[in-house]
């Protein structure tokens, strides 16, 4: 038997680092470098643009990883916008270019992670003032309002090998949703887009696991009306616009027939978010759409990454602030279960490759002998657990009072309902508040096996010319040239 290898001294020091003034050095260096390639100046090149935005990453990732302490201190600092801001930047700029994916798995990983604490949704609420160069339409609003909207964004004319990530994104909107105060009308329309899309019958019904984004959708919803309705009367109007989606959800059809009748609509019908016309009226000054990829940027199939299920564990948030996690059995909620028979979506990422994957994703569900079937029985066992009384408790309540204020005074101004509604009240008339449910990163097997290859693929690639790897045992990828 072989000795064990020499610690790594690198790792054993980091782990080490406790003084705040250290925290706030690293803090305040990861934060201005990844900042840079944002700053807009009055003189052509008058600042360098660093171009190692993917080794920063990297390297906060594992920071976070090794010093819990840091991530502490990162979770309860202000300079953690400072954080947000660029990785939303590089997100958005990246969506559409299918050689950047890892960089947008470890963007969406690290706002997963700082997503599983309170202070860093608390600290969303902060205005957003400055104007980063972002082909997203212009708002004026909060840094929760950047993050809903560049996620919109990604989710609506990103490339289709980001469709794995739907549920993190999804995910850490809800985790951030019980705390936030005041939605912009442009982020309220967002979220209420996503779900018109998602809740198309014929989307539905096509993959085992489309239902949950409409769950995490509508967790997003009931958050925000039973721990923020005060502040937030542009969300409240969106969704009694569009309060027709909610009645589809509610009657959803579940005979064979019907099912059958909308997966013949699919054939027809557009992607359930349209790709093509998804250019949403004035975008920010300065904005420009998403730019070729770097030279050195990993274009590789990395490993398939798990599903949100092994990426997070629930932690429930009791009254004084403080998190218990809880027990698998008991935290499995009807957006995670599956149907007799049907293998979990994350059970069948680690057993198959990316690419079969990908495949697996492109065919029909009614396509092949043996392929997976919706059956009345499926959709009654999740429809019937839609988590609709709130909204629809909201709903009864709140759009006979607006109707009779718009029959009563003529009104066709939306401002006068909206400041009506920022003065109601649904105190006493709402189901009891559920518990506030955070899904926290966890560490996991899938997730080790994926930063691996991507932080040696980043390494492999940026040391390529000139050729240091040539004539040498390193044989990490096999070079295509397409």
């Amino acid at each position: 038997m072989q000795p064990p290898g020499p610690d790594n001294l690198f790792v054993n020091y980091l782990s080490r680092i406790h003084r705040e003034e250290d925290f706030q050095f690293v803090l305040k260096g990861v934060a201005r470098l990844l900042s840079n390639p944002l700053l807009q100046t009055y003189l052509p090149n008058s600042t360098k643009k660093i171009q190692f935005h993917q080794e920063l990453l990297v390297l906060f990732w594992k920071l976070c990883d090794f010093n819990k302490k840091f991530l502490f201190f990162v979770l309860k600092s202000s300079d953690v916008l400072d954080i947000l801001v660029p990785i939303l930047y590089f997100l958005n700029d990246a969506r559409a270019d299918q050689s950047r994916v890892g960089l947008m798995h470890i963007g969406v990983f690290i706002l997963l992670l700082l997503s599983g604490e309170r202070n860093f949704g608390v600290r969303l609420n902060k205005p957003y003032s400055v104007r980063v160069p972002m082909d997203i339409p212009v708002f004026t609003g909060t840094h929760a309002d950047l993050l809903i909207i560049v996620f919109h964004k990604i989710i609506t004319s990103g490339h289709q090998r980001l469709q794995p990530l739907f549920d993190c994104l999804l995910t850490i909107i809800v985790n951030v949703s019980p705390y936030l105060k005041s939605l912009s009308m442009v982020a309220a329309n967002k979220l209420l887009h996503l779900l018109e899309a998602f809740s198309t019958t014929w989307f539905l019904f096509s993959m085992v696991q489309n239902h949950h984004l409409v769950f995490f959708l509508l967790e997003v919803f009931n958050n925000i009306i039973q721990y923020q309705f005060d502040g937030n009367s542009n969300l409240v109007y969106a969704i009694i616009r569009k309060r027709n989606v909610f009645h589809q959800l509610a009657n959803l059809p579940t005979d064979l027939q019907s099912i059958q009748k909308a997966l013949q609509r699919k054939k027809k019908a557009p992607e359930p978010i349209s790709r093509t016309n998804s250019q949403e009226g004035m975008s920010m000054e300065g904005s420009r759409p998403a730019a070729p990829a770097e030279p050195g940027t990993l274009k590789a199939s990395l490993v398939a990454t798990p599903g949100i299920d092994k990426l997070t564990e629930k932690s429930q948030v009791s009254e004084d602030g403080t998190m218990r996690s809880l027990e698998p059995e008991s935290s499995q909620s009807p957006a995670e279960e599956n149907p007799p028979g049907v293998a979990s979506d994350t059970e069948t990422w680690n057993m198959e490759s990316s690419q079969s994957r990908r495949d697996r994703r492109r065919l029909s569900s009614t396509s092949s002998v043996g392929q997976w079937n919706p059956t009345p029985e499926w959709v009654v066992s999740w429809k019937s657990k839609l988590p609709l009384q709130t909204i629809m408790r909201l709903l009864q309540v709140l759009v006979p009072q607006v109707e009779k204020i718009c029959i009563d005074k003529g009104l066709t101004d939306e401002s006068e309902i909206l400041k009506f509604l920022q003065h109601g009240t649904l105190v006493g008339l709402l189901p009891v508040p559920h518990p506030i449910l955070i899904r926290k990163y966890q560490a996991n097997s899938g997730t080790a096996m994926w930063f691996r290859t991507y932080m040696w693929g980043v390494i492999y690639l940026r040391n390529v010319d000139p050729p240091i790897w040539y004539d040498t045992d390193v044989k990490l990828f096999e070079i295509q040239r397409v």
